[in-house]
């Protein structure tokens, strides 16, 4: 069947079974559910979008993979077209709409939206070795950073500073003490992000010197293929040829044969001997990642181990900001407020809350607001939609009360502060796991007997107060909505 007989249907229906296996959940939902394909014309598949910003964010975020998937689909000759929707509308036939041209301009590399290297990612393909045979040449050596993972869209705080400055050190003059640098911390803290600036740091500061970043996942298809191959030699040979070696997520190795361990063994002891810098992250401290073999846990240990803690509230609105700047977008200030305040633990739900608001309100021609905010977060970030910190509990009981956060803290006795502290303390110690000397630490510094103090008063009042009583059902009320 040739392309001018095709469904236009089935052709986009192909595309999206693609399309849904190299982007997360939230992006697919987000930026490919809501299109609508409505003609094939010769090869080129026409497709309807809900506003301009879907046409701006697919040919900024995506257009590598769409191209992949239309020419899979349609052949070398397919094209994309799209028609945007300028009224809005529920029937695309019946929409005023303007028609663009899919850009011959590459996608931006985006850490949060971006797809997968190879579109077509099948557990059997090929996995080509980076190097060519040895005596090859270090200026050819691709780095595989990620231009937009740099010190400047890297947001400092004090769940990062350790790292952070290490990091700036190392790339400001790589022979230091700090060899290797190994960076862990759960998912969605930053390592990758920090990993890469490092790189492009001292590619900066040093381009004569040769960086390569890799996820010890590839490192290890890679090392599979050249066993395959028969040049395991070129393999070992070229990572040992790298002024500064990144490897990310080391913990996928850990599990692996002896064989590709004691390659990495090799590589990471020549590297040392001869001063170059070797950048390690995992999700786990060298202390307790296992499966890796003795002489190379003690290895991991030579240099400097940083942590990467959950960010603060002040460090998740930078982030937040940070990335809404770079977006060129804006957002109410309360919305960033709302959406710091309640996802606490992954700054890489930050910005998938952030995308899904900006894709639902373009889509539905609505304003962003702390109300659909709080729709999305139920909706795509259920993992931390109920998830109440101290800071917004807080936040709700200042809110109620008219007053700064910051009162809280200082040390003023006057009757609405106090009880503002008081009830903080409350509402924390029964909706959070946090220690009572925590729980004091983070409302003005008290101590855990007055925190104990502070939740007996306030148990009191509820039964005995019942000005109090409203008062306390009004601000849990909020602080579950």
């Amino acid at each position: 069947m040739d392309t001018l007989t095709r469904d236009f249907n089935l052709v986009w229906k192909n595309c999206l079974e693609v399309i849904k296996d190299n982007v997360d959940e939230v992006a697919f939902q987000t930026w490919f559910l809501p299109i609508v394909p409505v003609a094939l014309e010769n090869s080129t598949l026409v497709i309807q979008l809900p506003s301009h910003l879907f046409y701006e964010w697919l040919e900024e975020h995506y257009v590598n993979l769409l191209k992949k998937v239309i020419k899979r689909e349609l052949g070398a000759t397919g094209k994309l077209q799209y028609k945007v929707l300028m009224e809005k509308q529920s029937k695309p036939d019946d929409s005023k709409s303007i028609t663009l041209p899919s850009s011959n301009r590459p996608a931006v590399n985006n850490p949060a939206v971006r797809p997968p290297i190879d579109v077509y990612n099948k557990p059997n393909r090929t996995i080509p070795n980076p190097f060519v045979a040895p005596g090859l040449q270090k200026q050819k050596i691709n780095s595989n950073l990620i231009e937009s993972l740099n010190f400047d869209n890297y947001v400092e705080g004090d769940c990062n500073r350790l790292a952070r400055s290490a990091g700036w050190a190392i790339a400001k003059e790589p022979k230091t003490a700090f060899n290797p640098l190994f960076i862990y911390s759960e998912v969605g803290l930053g390592k990758t992000h920090l990993a890469h600036a490092i790189g492009l740091q001292t590619k900066i500061f040093h381009p004569e010197k040769t960086v390569l970043y890799v996820n010890s996942d590839l490192f290890f298809q890679q090392y599979i293929e050249a066993v395959k191959n028969g040049n395991v030699n070129d393999f070992i040979y070229f990572y040992q040829s790298v002024d500064m070696l990144i490897v990310d997520d080391i913990q996928f190795i850990s599990g692996s044969k002896g064989k590709t361990q004691e390659a990495f063994f090799h590589i990471f002891n020549h590297l040392h001997q001869k001063g170059k810098q070797i950048i390690i992250t995992a999700d786990k401290s060298p202390v307790e990642i296992a499966g890796f073999e003795p002489r190379l846990l003690s290895r991991f240990k030579w240099g400097l181990t940083a942590d990467l803690q959950v960010p603060d509230l002040e460090t998740r609105i930078a982030i937040l900001r940070k990335k809404l700047d770079n977006n060129g977008i804006v957002f109410p200030p309360e919305v960033i407020d709302y959406l710091a305040l309640r996802i606490v633990s992954n700054t890489r739900e930050l910005e998938g809350a952030m995308i899904a608001i900006l894709a639902q309100a373009s889509l539905n021609r609505k304003p962003i607001t702390v109300e659909l905010a709080r729709e999305m977060i139920d909706k795509y970030v259920k993992s931390t939609a109920k998830e109440i910190s101290i800071e917004y509990i807080q936040k709700v009981v200042c809110d109620y009360f008219h007053i700064s956060t910051d009162m809280i803290n200082s040390k003023t006795r006057k009757r609405e502060i106090v009880q503002a502290r008081q009830l903080s303390m409350y509402f924390a110690k029964k909706y959070t796991k946090l220690p009572l000397a925590n729980i004091g630490m983070y409302c003005g510094n008290k101590d855990h007997a007055t925190v104990l103090h502070a939740c007996r008063t306030i148990g009191n009042l509820y039964e005995t107060d019942k000005k109090m009583q409203a008062a306390i059902d009004e601000i849990e009320k909020k602080m579950k909505l």
